[in-house]
């Protein structure tokens, strides 16, 4: 018998007496003499302030404004505008009568790599002809409740001096009256899509011909994330009461 097998029989012996050996009872514990005073349960914590209606303003911080568009069939472009702004007249408790001004600048379509070629036609005459339409305006006109949050938004889009109207699908995202020392005026988020044909905006360069997908298409899609600030924490907690 080698050391490794004598050494096995010996681990398996042990084993076998610490399975057979008794168990060791505890100490019972003796009883408390005075039972411990019940802690008192927690207070539920206040609820939030409602939000305030009144007048709100973006947050460019907490904003992003995005478009897709078809690029020959291949793949979907997406870009986006860097500078906006935004005023909101809001009211969470007639959604119908809120109502928004949007002013984008034409000039800040991100491009990235874009040869300056290609750069040069979007700014110029035959696309967004920024030197002589700075300034994109949506503004709207009417708002449809769809559902606990969601909303369909009708207003006109006016681009390259043309005015047409367009549909925002909108989804308030909620918000809150403020919060002391951190954030002390009211904050709202919402969530918005739709989408527009830049022909009807006197942009038909380049947009494929029938029955074909060679060129930049018509259809561009966009999509809207904005927050807002309002009034202050302590104008809100008057306006709830």
């Amino acid at each position: 018998m080698n050391g490794y097998t004598l050494a096995l029989l010996v681990m398996t012996a042990c084993a076998g007496l610490a399975q057979a050996a008794p168990a060791t009872q505890a100490t019972p514990a003796k009883p408390a003499t005075h039972a411990a005073p019940a802690k008192p349960a927690p207070e539920s914590p206040a609820p939030p302030a409602a939000v305030p209606a009144g007048q709100y303003h973006l947050d460019k911080a907490h904003a992003s404004l995005t478009l897709r568009v078809n690029h020959m069939g291949f793949s979907t472009y997406s870009t986006r505008f860097s500078r906006f702004d935004a005023q909101l007249t809001f009211d969470p408790r007639n959604l119908r009568a809120s109502s928004v001004t949007a002013t984008i600048d034409a000039t800040s379509l991100q491009t990235d790599a874009w040869p300056k070629m290609c750069s040069d036609i979007l700014d110029g005459a035959q696309m967004l002809d920024t030197a002589k339409y700075p300034q994109i305006v949506f503004k709207s006109e009417r708002v449809r409740v769809t559902g606990p949050k969601s909303m369909q938004i009708a207003g006109t889009l006016t681009l390259r001096g043309v005015t047409r109207p367009v549909v925002l699908s909108a989804t308030y995202n909620g918000g809150y009256a403020g919060m002391p020392q951190m954030d002390p005026q009211a904050r709202i988020g919402f969530s918005a899509h739709g989408s527009f044909k830049r022909s009807d905006f006197g942009m038909g360069f380049g947009v494929p011909a029938p029955g074909t997908q060679m060129g930049v298409g018509d259809r561009i899609d966009f999509a809207i994330e904005a927050e807002f600030t309002g009034p202050p924490l302590a104008a809100a907690a008057k306006d709830t009461h």
